[in-house]
């Protein structure tokens, strides 16, 4: 019933002329949106002229405390540690080794540091490997109006780009960190991967938000680290449909993922992160090369295969891909 409801929604606001029909396309030109947010199922209905709060978003930025970070281990990995950017203590105290893997994790507009991407991701990660797990909580910005999260999501990013740098001088290695971002969240690892001089061994986008990034210098781009790859699920409105990494992985197309109704815009966008966690897990979602974005959207791609996601650190293939999953997870 809901999602009828929802498809009643859309068609009705499309002919009164409120809002852009998903299934169309999403344009820069378009004012009025149904966003998927990353904290629950539902869709919101935004306006991309609203103005943002720069006031909030100066103040919210200017204080690296307001941005919280959540250690999860094998020894911790559902009870979070805090660290404390100056605070060395935090994280000699904590489980942190400076010898494994790092992971941290972004989440997007609406979320949370514990909401069901970040523990999806902590758990595929921990029991793929033996790694610190760091999760970025930014909830008090990403739960503000679209545009308003939307403009300080780069300054949060170079935040937690700052932060990265300390650990760093404290003894992790650029070698062995892994940037996990989800909706604008993908954006928001591009410009932590910058902030540390792009040293930063591996980002990976899921499914980086869309509307009013098109032409915004701060997007996500390949040269925000040593090997970039973005993961498009919902590319007729909510993520970026673009190229915008050295492999730009499509499945299924890009959008309308299997197991969604084709309005489901938050279904499609969350398939990101599930797909992410699933080829951590197991390692399976094999993609082949394409020899255009055309013909990713169109399933005509034979070219050699590539994993999609996964845990590899030292993955280098660059290109366009596609890979067929099925409707129900591991997919």
């Amino acid at each position: 019933m809901k999602c009828l409801l929802l498809l009643f929604f859309v068609i009705t606001a499309c002919a009164g002329g409120v809002l852009k029909d998903p299934i169309q396309g999403y344009k820069e030109s378009d004012r009025h949106i149904l966003m998927a947010g990353d904290g629950d199922d539902s869709l919101h209905l935004v306006d991309t002229e609203e103005p943002a709060d720069t006031e909030f978003i100066e103040e919210y930025t200017r204080n690296p405390a307001n941005n919280a970070y959540w250690l999860f281990t094998r020894s911790n990995p559902t009870s979070r540690q805090v660290l404390v950017q100056g605070n060395s203590g935090s994280v000699t105290n904590s489980n942190f080794h400076f010898g494994k893997t790092t992971v941290f994790l972004a989440h997007g507009w609406n979320g949370n540091g514990g909401n069901e991407m970040n523990r999806m991701l902590t758990q595929a990660f921990l029991q793929n490997g033996d790694v610190n797990v760091i999760v970025l909580d930014w909830n008090q910005l990403a739960n503000r109006g679209y545009t308003t999260a939307k403009g300080g999501t780069a300054e949060v990013g170079r935040g937690l780009g700052r932060f990265i740098v300390w650990l760093v001088g404290l003894g992790m290695s650029y070698d062995r960190v892994h940037l996990v971002g989800f909706s604008l969240g993908g954006h928001l690892v591009g410009n932590a991967g910058r902030e540390t001089g792009s040293r930063v061994r591996r980002i990976t986008a899921l499914d980086p938000a869309g509307p009013l990034w098109d032409s915004d210098r701060n997007r996500i781009v390949r040269t925000d680290g040593r090997y970039v790859e973005v993961i498009h699920t919902e590319t007729t409105m909510t993520g970026f449909s673009g190229l915008c990494g050295d492999a730009d992985f499509y499945p299924n197309g890009g959008s309308n993922m299997p197991g969604c109704l084709v309005t489901a815009l938050s279904c499609s966008h969350g398939r990101a992160y599930e797909y992410m966690a699933s080829s951590v897990r197991y390692n399976h979602l094999l993609a082949n090369q394409c020899g255009s974005l055309s013909d990713a959207t169109r399933d005509r791609c034979t070219g050699s295969l590539n994993p999609m996601g996964n845990s590899d650190l030292n993955k280098s293939r660059a290109g366009i891909f596609r890979v067929n999953t099925g409707r129900n997870y591991p997919y």
